[in-house]
């Protein structure tokens, strides 16, 4: 799991940009601090959440999603390893 600060939040959305998702911020009434739109790539996360529930929202949704290891840049490859760690483990 990344450190819960702004740089690990922008290389998840970094991540997710690369895997040719969006990821917008809006409001609304959220049971979890972030969802999948059903058959599309755009994940809505709750602007009112605290930085550790976006990070920890993003990373549970990337846990869950195909992930094309072709389209990830080199300064992004240790989330997808972390990602990898985390899918065994579980």
């Amino acid at each position: 799991m990344l450190p819960f600060t702004q740089s690990s939040l922008t290389k998840l959305e970094e991540f997710f940009k690369e895997q040719g998702y969006k990821v917008r911020y809006e409001k609304g009434s959220f049971r979890t601090g972030a969802c999948m739109l059903q058959t599309t790539k755009v994940v809505v996360v709750n602007k009112f959440s605290n930085l550790e529930i976006k990070i920890q929202s993003l990373w549970n949704i990337l846990l869950d999603i195909e992930i094309d290891s072709e389209a990830i840049s080199e300064k992004l490859l240790p989330i997808y390893e972390e990602v990898l760690k985390s899918k065994i483990v579980a």
